[in-house]
């Protein structure tokens, strides 16, 4: 007899049938559960799912593992495949907690970032020519907060050609809008606790990559060691919510384009950030890579920082928090918040301005949001 819903699997340690089954596992011999830092039956089922959903359809093989955050997933992959001397190449708009890992933790490992607009190709390959030193090209896109697109596919190609490793952050796209395997990315990562769960129940992150021997043997390793587990609680919530993404998304996206057409022609909106709309500079970056332009958007109030401010103040329906992913729609402005501290002259440089609003539309009623909006944004 089989339960319904996958079992949470809620041990620490498993139990060996003799002696010499314990010591096959230990040595390799035989696959099996040890210790739940090292793999669990619930974190099994969850890593084959995202699994399922990033190589679907493309006759690939690729192996996950899940992790305690997005963020212990991608310390992950910086520390299992760069050494002290290696560079990542990437670009502006990355998540704050990768931009804190790659410019304040890692270079005390003598790994450094290059930080540039990749959206122009022949920067790119500038960069990748005259350095060699550069082992990774670590992209994010859509990309937080400015929704910049890069494309995947070109800057691929141009790594490859210059035997650097392609690592992709799909998290804000999620494998129902973009497959980034799909154009000889090595790696992708998620933060599960946004999308993919999308009920903000839980925090987590997962590690994918192409090379399966070795995603079970050095990165397997590396990930044990340092401990960035998951648990089989988290991984059970990740489950109910993965069952949902299909038909979230589709909302999501439907309410996003909505939102994005009404805040472009209000009169306290000085720009929107969003890939569906043909004034965004990546709109056909966007076209060509997703199946829809997702649910994210940013937009800026004209009235600055207190026209920000005062904009949160008034919000009543939509949520005013950090994170994204949820079901509910939810607001932060990164002046106040998330890039408080972040110099002045940085925030312009990365498109952030002192108005900015970012925003995680909900699948509530698309007309309950906009009236929300609406009065917020009513001087």
């Amino acid at each position: 007899m089989y339960a319904h819903q996958v079992p949470i699997y809620a041990s620490s340690t498993y139990v060996f049938d003799n002696a010499e089954q314990g010591m096959r596992r230990f040595s390799g011999q035989e696959e099996g559960y040890i210790y739940s830092r090292w793999g669990n039956p619930t974190i099994t089922e969850a890593e084959e799912k995202i699994v399922a959903l990033e190589t679907f359809g493309l006759g690939i093989e690729a192996k996950g593992i899940l992790h305690s955050s997005g963020m212990a997933a991608i310390s992950t992959l910086m520390l299992a495949t760069l050494k002290p001397g290696d560079k990542i190449l990437t670009h502006f708009s990355l998540y704050g907690g990768t931009n804190e890992l790659v410019n304040k933790i890692l270079p005390g490992f003598n790994i450094t970032a290059i930080i540039e607009d990749l959206r122009d190709l022949n920067i790119a390959e500038g960069l990748l020519r005259a350095d060699p030193a550069i082992k990774m090209l670590y992209l994010e896109t859509p990309a937080n907060p400015t929704i910049q697109c890069v494309d995947v596919e070109e800057l691929s190609k141009l790594a490859k050609r210059y035997n650097c490793i392609v690592a992709c952050d799909n998290t804000f796209a999620t494998p129902y809008l973009q497959q980034p395997f799909k154009y000889d990315v090595d790696f992708v990562v998620h933060s599960t606790t946004k999308f993919l769960n999308g009920h903000g129940t839980a925090i987590g992150g997962i590690l994918l990559g192409k090379d399966v021997e070795l995603m079970k043997t050095k990165i397997t390793k590396i990930h044990r060691t340092l401990g960035g587990n998951s648990n089989a609680f988290d991984a059970f919530l990740l489950i109910q919510g993965i069952k949902t993404l299909e038909i979230r998304m589709e909302r999501h996206c439907h309410n996003a384009l909505e939102v994005a057409n009404y805040l472009e022609t209000h009169a306290a909106v000085e720009k929107v950030n969003y890939a569906g709309l043909i004034t965004h500079p990546d709109f056909y970056t966007a076209l060509k890579q997703m199946k829809h332009p997702g649910p994210m958007l940013s937009f800026e109030l004209k009235g600055g920082f207190q026209a920000g401010i005062d904009f949160m103040n008034k919000l009543k329906m939509c949520v005013r928090t950090v994170s994204l992913g949820t079901c509910d729609t939810l607001l932060s402005h990164p002046a106040s918040m998330t890039h408080y501290s972040v110099p002045k002259e940085e925030k312009e440089k990365y498109g952030i301005t002192n108005g900015l609003i970012r925003m995680n539309v909900g699948i509530e009623n698309l007309q309950d949001i906009i009236s929300d909006l609406n009065q917020a944004l009513t001087a």
